[in-house]
């Protein structure tokens, strides 16, 4: 049944002969990450990982890094962390996992972390 609209391809209820109200998108659309997708998080929370820990440790052992540790690298020394540095490098941390965790990077820069921590802390004031 056509319902007299031959050009335009469509979905009619054929007991009414009136078109159905499609959204663009199923109710039952997901957005599904790619293995690549996936591969590239988890290698860029092992570099971020080992990133922390050779600040944490003081002293870098390479040589060779990506453009967003260069960022990363360059905002902390921008930032004046106070003499308790590893617990917030710590929390850090487990900040940028959830991060990379729920979506895709770069990490968020340790400055923008002490910014939420601080209106974090405000708030609950």
């Amino acid at each position: 049944m056509q319902c007299g609209r031959n050009h335009i391809p469509n979905v009619y209820v054929a007991s009414s002969c009136r078109p159905l109200k499609l959204r663009p998108h199923s109710a039952d659309y997901l957005i599904v990450t790619s293995a690549d997708d996936l591969e590239h998080r988890e290698l860029q929370l092992n570099r971020f990982k080992r990133l922390i820990g050779e600040l944490i440790r003081g002293e870098t052992t390479r040589n060779t890094f990506e453009a967003w540790e260069i960022d990363l690298l360059l905002d902390f020394e921008d930032c004046q962390l106070p003499l308790r540095r590893v617990e917030i490098l710590r929390q850090y941390q487990k900040a940028v996992e959830r991060q990379l965790e729920s979506g895709p990077g770069p990490p968020m820069k340790l400055s923008h972390f002490l910014i939420l921590r601080e209106q974090r802390r405000n708030a609950l004031e």
